[in-house]
Protein backbone atom coordinates (compact mmCIF):
# COMPACT_ATOMS: atom_id res chain seq x y z
CA UNK A 1 0.00 0.00 0.00
CA UNK A 2 1.26 3.38 -1.08
CA UNK A 3 0.33 6.79 0.96
CA UNK A 4 0.31 9.86 -0.48
CA UNK A 5 0.27 13.40 1.78
CA UNK A 6 -0.39 16.55 0.11
CA UNK A 7 0.89 19.23 2.71
CA UNK A 8 2.26 21.88 1.26
CA UNK A 9 0.04 24.87 1.73
CA UNK A 10 0.92 27.99 4.21
CA UNK A 11 -1.40 27.24 6.36
CA UNK A 12 -2.97 30.53 6.81
CA UNK A 13 -6.06 29.95 9.28
CA UNK A 14 -3.01 28.77 11.81
CA UNK A 15 -0.81 31.68 11.55
CA UNK A 16 0.74 33.06 13.60
CA UNK A 17 2.00 29.27 14.69
CA UNK A 18 2.65 28.22 11.41
CA UNK A 19 5.47 31.08 10.53
CA UNK A 20 7.62 28.92 12.04
CA UNK A 21 5.97 25.06 11.50
CA UNK A 22 4.35 23.90 8.66
CA UNK A 23 0.89 22.91 9.98
CA UNK A 24 1.05 19.30 9.59
CA UNK A 25 3.45 19.21 11.77
CA UNK A 26 2.04 21.21 14.85
CA UNK A 27 1.39 18.95 17.90
CA UNK A 28 -1.42 17.75 19.72
CA UNK A 29 -1.28 15.02 22.53
CA UNK A 30 2.50 15.02 21.69
CA UNK A 31 2.54 13.58 17.90
CA UNK A 32 2.23 16.28 14.94
CA UNK A 33 -1.02 15.87 13.20
CA UNK A 34 0.65 14.17 10.84
CA UNK A 35 2.45 11.57 12.70
CA UNK A 36 -1.05 10.94 13.88
CA UNK A 37 -3.05 10.96 10.42
CA UNK A 38 -0.26 8.36 9.48
CA UNK A 39 -0.99 5.99 12.41
CA UNK A 40 -4.43 6.32 12.28
CA UNK A 41 -4.68 5.08 8.76
CA UNK A 42 -2.24 2.45 9.34
CA UNK A 43 -4.52 1.13 11.88
CA UNK A 44 -7.72 1.19 9.00
CA UNK A 45 -5.78 -0.15 6.52
CA UNK A 46 -5.62 -3.72 7.51
CA UNK A 47 -2.09 -4.02 6.08
CA UNK A 48 1.10 -2.36 5.98
CA UNK A 49 1.84 0.76 3.94
CA UNK A 50 5.65 0.80 2.75
CA UNK A 51 6.20 4.05 0.93
CA UNK A 52 4.46 7.57 2.04
CA UNK A 53 5.08 10.31 -0.19
CA UNK A 54 5.06 14.10 1.30
CA UNK A 55 4.10 16.58 -0.87
CA UNK A 56 5.73 19.95 0.20
CA UNK A 57 6.84 23.53 0.15
CA UNK A 58 10.39 24.15 0.59
CA UNK A 59 9.99 23.66 4.20
CA UNK A 60 13.74 22.86 5.26
CA UNK A 61 15.72 19.61 5.63
CA UNK A 62 14.91 19.72 9.23
CA UNK A 63 11.34 19.42 8.54
CA UNK A 64 12.06 17.21 5.87
CA UNK A 65 14.04 14.31 8.40
CA UNK A 66 11.30 14.48 10.71
CA UNK A 67 8.78 13.75 8.03
CA UNK A 68 11.27 10.56 6.44
CA UNK A 69 11.21 9.32 10.50
CA UNK A 70 7.68 9.45 10.91
CA UNK A 71 7.38 7.29 7.87
CA UNK A 72 9.92 4.81 9.28
CA UNK A 73 7.81 4.50 12.62
CA UNK A 74 4.92 3.01 10.67
CA UNK A 75 7.31 0.73 8.43
CA UNK A 76 7.41 2.64 5.80
CA UNK A 77 9.65 4.59 3.43
CA UNK A 78 9.16 7.83 3.74
CA UNK A 79 9.95 10.43 -0.17
CA UNK A 80 9.83 13.64 -0.49
CA UNK A 81 8.18 15.49 -2.88
CA UNK A 82 7.92 19.34 -3.94
CA UNK A 83 4.59 21.27 -4.93
CA UNK A 84 6.53 24.79 -5.44
CA UNK A 85 2.71 26.24 -7.08
CA UNK A 86 -0.28 25.62 -5.82
CA UNK A 87 -2.64 24.49 -8.61
CA UNK A 88 -4.98 22.42 -6.98
CA UNK A 89 -6.02 18.69 -5.12
CA UNK A 90 -5.20 16.94 -8.22
CA UNK A 91 -1.60 18.79 -9.25
CA UNK A 92 -0.39 17.78 -6.00
CA UNK A 93 -1.18 14.10 -5.80
CA UNK A 94 0.52 14.23 -9.41
CA UNK A 95 3.63 15.29 -7.46
CA UNK A 96 3.89 12.16 -6.31
CA UNK A 97 3.63 10.38 -9.82
CA UNK A 98 5.50 8.03 -8.90
CA UNK A 99 3.75 6.77 -5.58
CA UNK A 100 1.03 6.42 -7.58
CA UNK A 101 1.23 2.76 -8.23
CA UNK A 102 -1.47 0.06 -7.11
CA UNK A 103 -3.06 0.52 -4.15
CA UNK A 104 -2.90 4.50 -3.16
CA UNK A 105 -4.83 6.04 -0.41
CA UNK A 106 -4.62 9.94 -0.45
CA UNK A 107 -4.56 11.97 2.65
CA UNK A 108 -4.89 15.43 3.01
CA UNK A 109 -2.66 16.36 6.16
CA UNK A 110 -4.97 18.88 7.78
CA UNK A 111 -7.50 16.15 9.48
CA UNK A 112 -7.63 13.69 12.16
CA UNK A 113 -10.54 10.95 12.44
CA UNK A 114 -11.75 7.68 14.95
CA UNK A 115 -13.50 4.97 13.21
CA UNK A 116 -14.15 1.20 13.29
CA UNK A 117 -13.88 1.19 9.57
CA UNK A 118 -12.21 -1.46 7.49
CA UNK A 119 -11.20 -0.62 4.31
CA UNK A 120 -12.73 -3.01 1.42
CA UNK A 121 -10.49 -2.90 -1.06
CA UNK A 122 -12.18 -4.98 -3.53
CA UNK A 123 -13.83 -1.21 -4.69
CA UNK A 124 -12.40 0.88 -7.39
CA UNK A 125 -12.37 3.80 -4.76
CA UNK A 126 -13.58 4.36 -1.18
CA UNK A 127 -14.08 8.10 0.00
CA UNK A 128 -14.06 8.93 3.47
CA UNK A 129 -17.42 10.90 4.84
CA UNK A 130 -18.53 12.39 7.75
CA UNK A 131 -21.92 13.63 8.36
CA UNK A 132 -21.78 17.39 9.13
CA UNK A 133 -24.86 20.39 10.02
CA UNK A 134 -23.21 22.69 7.67
CA UNK A 135 -23.03 20.79 4.04
CA UNK A 136 -22.82 24.13 1.83
CA UNK A 137 -19.85 24.35 3.21
CA UNK A 138 -18.00 21.63 1.97
CA UNK A 139 -17.60 19.10 -0.64
CA UNK A 140 -20.32 15.98 -0.64
CA UNK A 141 -21.46 12.88 -2.02
CA UNK A 142 -24.33 11.49 -3.07
CA UNK A 143 -25.01 7.65 -3.09
CA UNK A 144 -27.77 4.95 -4.54
CA UNK A 145 -29.19 2.05 -2.64
CA UNK A 146 -26.56 0.31 -3.62
CA UNK A 147 -23.75 2.02 -1.55
CA UNK A 148 -22.18 3.31 -4.83
CA UNK A 149 -21.64 6.98 -4.93
CA UNK A 150 -23.43 8.94 -7.52
CA UNK A 151 -22.26 12.48 -7.50
CA UNK A 152 -20.29 14.98 -5.69
CA UNK A 153 -21.18 18.14 -5.38
CA UNK A 154 -18.48 20.95 -4.60
CA UNK A 155 -19.90 23.64 -1.68
CA UNK A 156 -23.67 23.03 -2.64
CA UNK A 157 -25.90 26.18 -2.41
CA UNK A 158 -29.28 24.03 -2.14
CA UNK A 159 -29.25 20.49 0.07
CA UNK A 160 -28.09 17.67 -1.91
CA UNK A 161 -26.14 16.00 0.87
CA UNK A 162 -24.75 16.21 4.43
CA UNK A 163 -22.08 13.32 3.99
CA UNK A 164 -18.87 15.97 3.66
CA UNK A 165 -15.86 14.62 1.79
CA UNK A 166 -13.07 14.81 4.80
CA UNK A 167 -10.21 14.63 2.60
CA UNK A 168 -8.93 10.83 3.18
CA UNK A 169 -9.10 8.95 -0.16
CA UNK A 170 -8.65 5.19 -1.24
CA UNK A 171 -7.64 4.17 -5.29
CA UNK A 172 -7.42 0.25 -6.12
CA UNK A 173 -5.45 2.06 -9.27
CA UNK A 174 -2.92 4.49 -8.53
CA UNK A 175 -1.87 4.03 -12.51
CA UNK A 176 -5.87 4.99 -13.07
CA UNK A 177 -5.67 8.17 -11.10
CA UNK A 178 -2.08 9.14 -12.32
CA UNK A 179 -4.01 9.35 -16.26
CA UNK A 180 -6.90 10.96 -15.08
CA UNK A 181 -4.76 13.82 -13.36
CA UNK A 182 -2.55 14.04 -16.49
CA UNK A 183 -5.85 14.11 -18.62
CA UNK A 184 -7.19 17.38 -16.51
CA UNK A 185 -3.34 19.04 -17.06
CA UNK A 186 -2.91 18.19 -21.05
CA UNK A 187 -6.36 19.34 -21.46
CA UNK A 188 -6.07 23.02 -18.81
CA UNK A 189 -9.57 21.61 -17.11
CA UNK A 190 -9.92 23.48 -14.05
CA UNK A 191 -11.98 24.41 -11.49
CA UNK A 192 -11.85 27.31 -10.08
CA UNK A 193 -8.56 28.16 -12.02
CA UNK A 194 -6.94 24.48 -10.15
CA UNK A 195 -7.11 21.13 -11.39
CA UNK A 196 -9.11 19.21 -8.78
CA UNK A 197 -9.24 15.83 -7.55
CA UNK A 198 -12.82 15.70 -8.01
CA UNK A 199 -13.15 16.27 -11.78
CA UNK A 200 -10.57 13.24 -12.28
CA UNK A 201 -13.03 11.14 -9.83
CA UNK A 202 -15.98 12.34 -12.39
CA UNK A 203 -14.52 10.98 -15.18
CA UNK A 204 -13.27 8.21 -13.69
CA UNK A 205 -16.86 7.72 -12.08
CA UNK A 206 -18.17 8.29 -15.74
CA UNK A 207 -15.97 5.55 -17.11
CA UNK A 208 -17.71 2.79 -14.73
CA UNK A 209 -15.49 2.65 -11.85
CA UNK A 210 -17.56 2.47 -8.68
CA UNK A 211 -16.47 4.42 -5.77
CA UNK A 212 -18.45 4.02 -1.80
CA UNK A 213 -18.04 5.86 0.94
CA UNK A 214 -16.63 4.80 3.97
CA UNK A 215 -17.66 6.68 7.05
CA UNK A 216 -15.84 7.77 10.34
CA UNK A 217 -17.11 8.09 13.42
CA UNK A 218 -15.28 11.26 14.31
CA UNK A 219 -13.95 13.96 11.87
CA UNK A 220 -11.49 16.63 13.78
CA UNK A 221 -10.44 19.26 11.62
CA UNK A 222 -6.99 21.34 12.80
CA UNK A 223 -7.65 24.44 10.60
CA UNK A 224 -7.63 27.08 12.72
CA UNK A 225 -6.15 27.33 16.38
CA UNK A 226 -9.40 27.03 18.12
CA UNK A 227 -10.21 23.71 16.22
CA UNK A 228 -6.76 22.04 16.87
CA UNK A 229 -7.28 22.99 20.91
CA UNK A 230 -10.44 21.16 20.15
CA UNK A 231 -8.44 18.45 18.38
CA UNK A 232 -6.02 17.92 21.26
CA UNK A 233 -8.82 17.99 23.60
CA UNK A 234 -10.52 14.90 21.45
CA UNK A 235 -7.14 13.18 20.75
CA UNK A 236 -6.29 12.69 24.90
CA UNK A 237 -10.24 11.57 25.38
CA UNK A 238 -10.49 9.41 22.58
CA UNK A 239 -6.85 7.78 23.44
CA UNK A 240 -7.39 8.22 27.68
CA UNK A 241 -5.51 5.26 28.86
CA UNK A 242 -2.14 5.86 26.56
CA UNK A 243 -2.05 9.21 28.79
CA UNK A 244 -2.75 7.65 32.35
CA UNK A 245 -0.44 8.09 34.89
CA UNK A 246 1.45 11.25 34.21
CA UNK A 247 0.70 12.81 37.98
CA UNK A 248 3.18 10.37 39.50
CA UNK A 249 5.92 12.06 38.08
CA UNK A 250 5.41 14.94 39.92
CA UNK A 251 5.17 16.39 43.77
CA UNK A 252 2.59 16.92 45.75
CA UNK A 253 2.53 20.71 44.37
CA UNK A 254 0.95 19.71 41.06
CA UNK A 255 -2.33 18.20 40.24
CA UNK A 256 -3.06 16.70 37.40
CA UNK A 257 -6.08 16.40 35.56
CA UNK A 258 -6.33 13.83 33.35
CA UNK A 259 -6.38 13.13 30.17
CA UNK A 260 -3.40 14.99 30.04
CA UNK A 261 0.01 14.49 27.72
CA UNK A 262 3.24 15.95 29.48
CA UNK A 263 6.12 15.25 27.60
CA UNK A 264 10.12 14.06 28.66
CA UNK A 265 12.08 16.74 31.27
CA UNK A 266 9.12 18.30 31.86
CA UNK A 267 9.55 20.28 34.98
CA UNK A 268 5.99 21.24 37.00
CA UNK A 269 5.62 23.19 40.14
CA UNK A 270 2.58 24.83 41.71
CA UNK A 271 0.47 23.71 39.29
CA UNK A 272 -2.98 22.99 38.12
CA UNK A 273 -2.81 20.92 34.88
CA UNK A 274 -6.03 19.67 32.83
CA UNK A 275 -7.99 18.00 31.73
CA UNK A 276 -7.24 17.86 28.11
CA UNK A 277 -4.41 19.66 28.37
CA UNK A 278 -0.83 18.89 26.66
CA UNK A 279 2.39 19.90 28.22
CA UNK A 280 5.54 19.39 25.17
CA UNK A 281 9.12 18.35 26.37
CA UNK A 282 11.46 20.54 28.30
CA UNK A 283 9.01 22.79 29.37
CA UNK A 284 9.41 24.44 32.69
CA UNK A 285 5.99 25.94 34.34
CA UNK A 286 5.96 27.17 38.13
CA UNK A 287 2.62 28.99 39.53
CA UNK A 288 0.62 28.03 36.26
CA UNK A 289 -3.10 26.64 35.65
CA UNK A 290 -3.33 25.21 32.41
CA UNK A 291 -6.81 23.82 31.81
CA UNK A 292 -8.29 22.38 27.67
CA UNK A 293 -4.76 23.79 26.47
CA UNK A 294 -1.48 22.80 24.17
CA UNK A 295 1.75 24.12 24.99
CA UNK A 296 4.32 22.86 22.79
CA UNK A 297 8.16 22.50 23.50
CA UNK A 298 10.96 24.42 25.50
CA UNK A 299 8.69 26.81 27.01
CA UNK A 300 9.32 28.63 30.14
CA UNK A 301 5.92 29.97 31.86
CA UNK A 302 5.47 31.31 35.56
CA UNK A 303 2.26 32.49 37.16
CA UNK A 304 0.55 32.08 34.39
CA UNK A 305 -3.62 30.88 33.69
CA UNK A 306 -4.96 30.15 30.62
CA UNK A 307 -7.90 27.94 29.14
CA UNK A 308 -8.71 27.12 25.50
CA UNK A 309 -5.21 28.37 24.14
CA UNK A 310 -2.23 27.12 21.85
CA UNK A 311 1.14 28.25 23.64
CA UNK A 312 3.39 27.67 20.58
CA UNK A 313 7.33 26.59 21.32
CA UNK A 314 9.95 29.07 23.35
CA UNK A 315 7.28 30.78 24.51
CA UNK A 316 8.58 32.88 27.57
CA UNK A 317 5.98 33.82 30.00
CA UNK A 318 6.35 35.89 33.61
CA UNK A 319 2.55 36.74 34.45
CA UNK A 320 1.22 38.65 37.59
CA UNK A 321 -1.48 35.19 38.16
CA UNK A 322 -3.98 37.21 36.94
CA UNK A 323 -7.30 35.43 36.00
CA UNK A 324 -7.05 32.30 32.93
CA UNK A 325 -7.74 33.71 29.35
CA UNK A 326 -7.56 32.53 26.00
CA UNK A 327 -4.32 33.39 24.15
CA UNK A 328 -2.70 32.19 21.06
CA UNK A 329 0.65 32.99 20.87
CA UNK A 330 2.94 31.96 18.10
CA UNK A 331 6.57 30.34 18.75
CA UNK A 332 9.47 32.82 20.81
CA UNK A 333 6.69 35.27 21.84
CA UNK A 334 7.47 36.50 24.87
CA UNK A 335 5.15 38.12 27.86
CA UNK A 336 6.18 40.48 30.91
Amino acid sequence: MKLIIPMAGMGKRMRPHTLTTPKPLVKVAGKSIVHWLITDIAAVCGESIDEIGFVVGRFGEAVEAELIQIAESVGAKGKIFYQDVAEGTGHAILCARECLKGDVIVAFADTLFRTQFNLDKSKDGVIWVHKVANPSSFGVVKYNQDNIITDFIEKPTEFVSDLAIIGIYYFKSGETLEAEIQYLIDNNIREKGEYQLTNAMENMKSKGMQFVPGAVDEWLDCGNYAATVFTNQRVLANKAPQFAGAAARFDESVTIHEPCFIGENVSLKNCVIGPHTSIGNNSTLENCTITNSIVQEQCSLSHFNCHDSLIGNHIVVKGSGAPSQEYSLGDFSSIG
